[in-house]
């Protein structure tokens, strides 16, 4: 059992919090937006734990959609169904009791959220097999990892108002920014089995074009949330670019650890960003 549990967790990549942190800086940071400051503990606590589920289920999804072109990659060659150690049905179980989990959290807040709930799943459903015919699956990734933002909305106003949109569009470009520095470690790998991804598209453009991704991110948000006005948020998002400007040290080379580093450093940006969109409502 305690083998069994390991696997688990190690499926849906326990000891890698940074993929969660990824989902849920954007989402506190939308939260506090829609609540003009600290917005309850309830949804503070519903929110974390949702994401922490869903992110987990996700991996579940991936992990069996992508179980026969992970063999062929070295860096996931091992995971636990590509190799094996679990079932696909047994996988995929376990993602479906996860996402019910998140579901019922859902379920606590209001109907407009609930109703949103169903198109976040359904474009984190599409995202695993968007990399068989999408040149830049990054961006339905983009989409999916964004979904918490109109919810947040959604679970404190009832609305989804044109900022939560724009704030979706310029969190878009983070996640273009930063998966296409994780595409970067694999692309030897998929081009070989033919997997589409954003770092081959754009070829020998994919660092500057990341680095155009990271300030799109900054200057969307700088602009909805009228940072200008704001120091604390001007400092934070600041913080954010200057993080990003040192990315372009780690991926320049285009090595495999610098890129899995930069990509790994990420959630850090994202809390500098949701660190000045707190503070700033003190």
């Amino acid at each position: 059992m305690r083998e069994k549990i390991s696997l688990y967790l190690d499926l849906i990549r326990w000891n890698r919090p940074a993929g969660w942190l990824l989902l849920l800086w954007p989402t506190l940071s939308a939260l506090w937006v829609a609540a003009d400051g600290f917005p309850g503990w309830h949804l503070m606590v519903v929110f974390t734990l949702g994401t922490i589920l869903m992110r987990s289920a996700g991996c579940c999804l991936n992990d069996v959609a992508d179980r026969d072109f992970d063999k062929h990659v070295k860096r996931t060659a091992e995971r636990p169904v590509t190799s094996g150690r679990i079932g696909v049905k047994e996988a995929l179980l376990l993602g479906a009791v996860l996402a019910l989990l998140a579901f019922g959290l859902v379920l606590t807040l209001r109907t407009e959220t609930i109703a949103w709930s169903f198109a976040a799943m359904a474009v984190a459903i599409a995202y695993p097999f968007a990399k068989r015919y999408v040149s830049m699956p990054q961006a339905v990734l983009g989409v999916a990892f964004s979904f918490g933002i109109p919810m947040a909305f959604a679970a404190v106003t009832g609305q989804v108002p044109w900022q939560a949109w724009a704030l979706l569009v310029g969190n878009l470009f983070w996640v273009l920014a930063y998966d296409t520095e994780y595409a970067m470690v694999d692309r030897d790998d998929d081009l070989k089995i033919g997997m589409k991804t954003s770092a081959i598209t754009l070829g020998q453009w994919d660092v500057w074009a990341i680095m155009g991704f990271y300030a799109a991110f900054v200057g969307v948000w700088a602009w909805v949330l009228d940072a200008p006005s704001k120091p604390l948020l001007m400092l934070g998002l600041a913080a954010a670019a200057l993080q990003a400007a040192w990315h372009f040290v780690l991926i320049k080379d285009r090595t495999r650890d610098g890129c899995f580093k930069a990509f790994r450093l990420n959630h850090w940006v994202g809390f500098a960003a949701f660190a000045g969109v707190a503070l700033s409502y003190l």
